[in-house]
């Protein structure tokens, strides 16, 4: 299969995944014990029959599902994710205004956590010291640690016993370094975990041997050619964590006082402001399929034999 051809397919596979999501989200509407009319008017207020009527109208909530369903699509398909009920906004503009600083946020982290995994496991592949002992015990306590306490540990330390960076805020690159690694540090360790084991077999291949007869050092081997082979599952788990932490940004942004989806999210929930809470899902849907198919473009830099096997 040609490179252009998968790439194709990858595309259409991509669009069935976010038609079922967005399929999924409607059905969820559909199902939610709210009244949107009473979540606009706010839930002490009167409203009269008129009132809702027209509120109703507006919405398209007093047509038939079929044709609310073939709406809801067909909105979609144009980038018109809805309004909100409570900020009387498009759910596009309410999430662009938030977007920048959650893209920072998670773009930052997962290069953190790449370099520090490419680190680990590049300094601690193939051997057995005390140095992947005490690196592999981090590596299960990051795991291990909701990152929400993460956070909190490093703004004890970090902002009030110590105080080197802000305790919240957006101000300046330093009130980014305790959220970026909070998140980084969540994901370090899967990331760290599969990268080694990858390069402990890498580094028992023919071709390693090879490469170390022609006389390259030990690290040229690991750098040059074993990282190669964990760059792949390395990318893989990135791309799939790069759109969890757009979700998982949530708590973090509120432990961290800084804007973002994190904030707008858990504001419609709390106010029960369905379309944007389904504006939040598909976006982050759609950046889970886009980054994949990056990915899946990135392998073929990484590793040439993929590129002779697509040709």
């Amino acid at each position: 299969m040609t490179t252009a051809r998968e790439l194709f397919v990858r595309i259409l596979a991509g669009a069935a995944v976010l038609w079922a999501a967005a399929s999924l989200a409607f059905v969820v509407l559909q199902m939610l014990p709210s009244d949107p009319v009473q979540v606009i008017y706010g839930a002490d207020s009167t409203v009269t029959q008129e009132m809702r009527d027209r509120i109703r109208t507006e919405y398209g909530l007093d047509r038939p599902i079929w044709e609310q369903y073939g709406q809801f699509v067909g909105r979609i398909l144009q980038g018109d994710l809805g309004s909100s009920y409570q900020q009387r906004r498009s759910v596009v503009s309410i999430i662009t205004s938030e977007l920048g600083s959650t893209i920072t946020l998670a773009v930052l982290a997962t290069i953190f956590a790449l370099t520090l995994a490419t680190i680990a496991s590049v300094t601690t592949a193939g051997k057995q010291s005390r140095a992947r002992s005490i690196v592999s015990a981090f590596e299960l306590l990051a795991i291990s640690t909701p990152a929400f306490w993460i956070g909190l540990l490093l703004l004890t330390f970090l902002s009030f016993q110590w105080p080197i960076f802000p305790v919240m805020g957006d101000d300046s690159w330093r009130s980014l370094v305790l959220p970026v690694t909070t998140l980084g540090l969540a994901i370090f360790g899967t990331l760290s975990q599969v990268m080694r084991a990858e390069m402990d077999i890498a580094l028992e291949q023919p071709f390693a041997l090879t490469a170390r007869t022609r006389g390259l050092s030990e690290w040229s081997v690991r750098w040059r050619h074993a990282l190669r082979h964990a760059l792949i599952p390395g990318l893989t788990i990135s791309a799939e964590m790069f759109g969890a932490l757009l979700a998982g940004a949530i708590i973090t942004e509120r432990v961290f006082g800084r804007p973002g989806l994190g904030r707008i999210t858990l504001q419609a929930v709390t106010n029960q402001d369905i379309p944007v809470v389904v504006g939040v899902v598909l976006f982050v849907a759609t950046v889970f399929v886009i980054t994949n198919i990056a990915v899946d473009l990135l392998y073929r830099l990484i590793d040439p034999r993929l590129r002779s096997t697509a040709a």
